[in-house]
């Protein structure tokens, strides 16, 4: 133990550095795929749901939205808990509860086959789901501000943002399989067993950067250097850090640099949820797809959005190392890949299947390189030392009301207007909000200091 009481790294090995912090990167990225899939896979199973219960469409609107509610009204007190009790624990707790909860949903149609039952079932395990995972993205934030130096957060951050994509590509077409082979409620038993040993896997690969047994004395020296707060899961900082009073949230609150961040997140979080909810739905009903078909059509857009999150983060972080401000290497990516993602409303005008998955998957790509570089990584950037989890809390809880906005007032639409036109109009305006709101409002990014 160092005079300070942090606590001393001592080295076995050379003073090589070791990229430990990207085997702790995968380990995060598995686990942001696992929970963007419980999400996801109730639009692939959706509409034999619909089928079995008689669900209309501004009732299978509402079970879309369930997740969200629960997962906005979690994010503070997950935030809060985060901060009091560490990445480590809470991360595998939630992922053991919340796949408890996705394997239930597959047991609905055993227990009832009445449709007011049904409804109040799906709602209710959806809405538990949403609660138990509300901790999951605050925590991948905490994670990255850990372990990774400012000038390569770009990457790290678009990586987990991107998971959606990711959990799409994979488990889309899988599901769509499971879904065709064995009926609706096999991808909720198969996506729970995952998350079930996806936090076995946690909990053997994830420590603290100092108390890690394969980071070598050059990793922890480069990631220090460049900003990373190796000690905020550290015991002594948990126990003897003060609890977060409520002036610290009202600073959160009252920052506009944040707010524009919070709105950002909002519009790019309306998108996400379209694209799991909605559009394979819209494949479905609208478009004559089976649903294999859909699952698979799906995965070039996926595909494209991961690829382009990658992209944004990484020309994000060469921009920094090049000399530019952060504030504009993290909001040029976002507002030009917010602008690109707007050619998505060009769908509505197309009866060419072809046509508009070509058109998804540019406009997720762009979507994908302004998650990569302007959402998360500003998190990361401007986030106060002793209130990591609950700004990354606030962020994901306003963005989320995109989760429950989107699938309700999309599935309102369709039922009022009998087309999807409208609801592509609808996502398209997002992006356009959010590009302005960047470019004219948000200002010098920066680290908020307490007060």
């Amino acid at each position: 133990m160092a005079p300070d009481g942090t606590t001393q790294y001592i080295s076995t090995k050379s003073d090589r550095v070791t990229h430990t912090r990207f085997t702790i990167l995968t380990a995060i990225l598995l686990l942001a795929t696992v929970a963007y899939a419980d999400r996801a896979i109730l639009s692939i199973a959706g509409p034999g749901i619909s089928k079995e219960f008689g669900l209309n469409h501004v009732q299978l609107g509402y079970i879309l939205s369930a997740f969200s509610w629960a997962y906005v009204i979690g994010q503070i007190p997950g935030g809060l808990l985060l901060d009091r009790f560490g990445t480590k624990t809470m991360y595998g707790a939630t992922l053991v509860l919340w796949s408890i909860a996705t394997i239930l949903v597959g047991f609905i149609g055993k227990f009832t086959s009445d449709v007011s039952v049904a409804l109040g079932l799906l709602f209710s395990l959806r809405f538990a789901l949403g609660l138990i995972e509300a901790p999951s993205f605050p925590a991948n934030g905490r994670v990255v501000v850990m372990w990774f130096p400012k000038d390569e957060r770009g990457l790290a951050t678009s990586l987990f943002a991107s998971a959606s994509y990711f959990a799409v590509a994979i488990f889309s077409p899988f599901a769509g399989w499971l879904v065709a082979k064995f009926g609706w409620p096999a991808p909720f038993f198969a996506l729970g067993l995952i998350g079930i040993a996806a936090a076995g896997l946690w909990a053997v690969v994830m420590y603290e950067p100092r108390n890690h047994p394969r980071v070598s004395k050059g990793e922890l020296d480069h990631i220090v250097a460049g900003g990373a707060m190796v000690d905020i899961d550290a015991s002594h900082e948990l126990l003897a850090r003060p609890t977060v009073s409520w002036a610290v949230v009202r600073m959160l609150l009252g920052n506009r640099m944040l707010w524009c961040a919070y709105v950002g997140q909002y519009c790019t979080i309306a998108l996400s949820y379209f694209f799991i909810t909605w559009f394979p739905i819209y494949l479905v009903q609208a478009r004559g797809m089976n649903v294999m078909e859909a699952g698979f059509a799906t995965m070039v857009p996926a595909i494209s959005g991961f690829l382009g999150g990658i992209a944004g983060g990484a020309i994000s972080d060469m921009l920094i190392r090049r000399g530019w401000s952060v504030s504009w290497a993290r909001k040029t990516p976002y507002i030009v890949g917010m602008a690109v993602g707007c050619s998505l409303v060009l769908s509505a005008f197309t009866e060419s299947n072809t046509v508009i998955v070509l058109l998804m998957t540019v406009a997720f790509f762009g979507k994908g390189a302004a998650s990569g570089a302007g959402t998360w990584a500003i998190v990361s950037d401007t986030a106060p030392r002793e209130a990591v989890g609950l700004a990354g809390a606030i962020f994901n809880c306003v963005g989320n009301i995109g989760g429950i906005v989107t699938p309700i007032v999309f599935g309102y639409i369709v039922q009022t207007t009998g087309r999807y036109t409208v609801g592509l109009y609808f996502v398209a305006a997002h992006c356009l909000v959010a590009a302005v709101i960047y470019l004219l409002f948000m200002g010098k990014i920066e680290r908020v200091e307490m007060r």
